[in-house]
């Protein structure tokens, strides 16, 4: 399955504000979970979109991008 460049950039920005709330605590950690939340649901709208319009499944396609984001790369 081809992944298209901006679903890897954006599901890369999400882990990277999860990687972000490590040693957080209180209002800094809701804070920075807020912006992982936000992240995250950039990314699942962006997926959504796209399976729909390349008429894929959506489940493998995000699959897919996450395998790709954080085993290989």
């Amino acid at each position: 399955m081809e992944i298209p460049e901006p679903l890897i950039e954006l599901e890369r920005a999400a882990e990277q504000e999860r990687g972000r709330l490590a040693g957080l605590s209180g209002d800094e950690y809701e804070a920075q979970q807020r912006a992982w939340r936000a992240a995250a649901a950039r990314f699942q709208a962006a997926v959504t979109e796209h399976a729909a319009t390349a008429g894929v499944d959506r489940h493998d396609l995000e699959m897919t991008v996450k395998k790709n984001v954080r085993h290989d790369g």
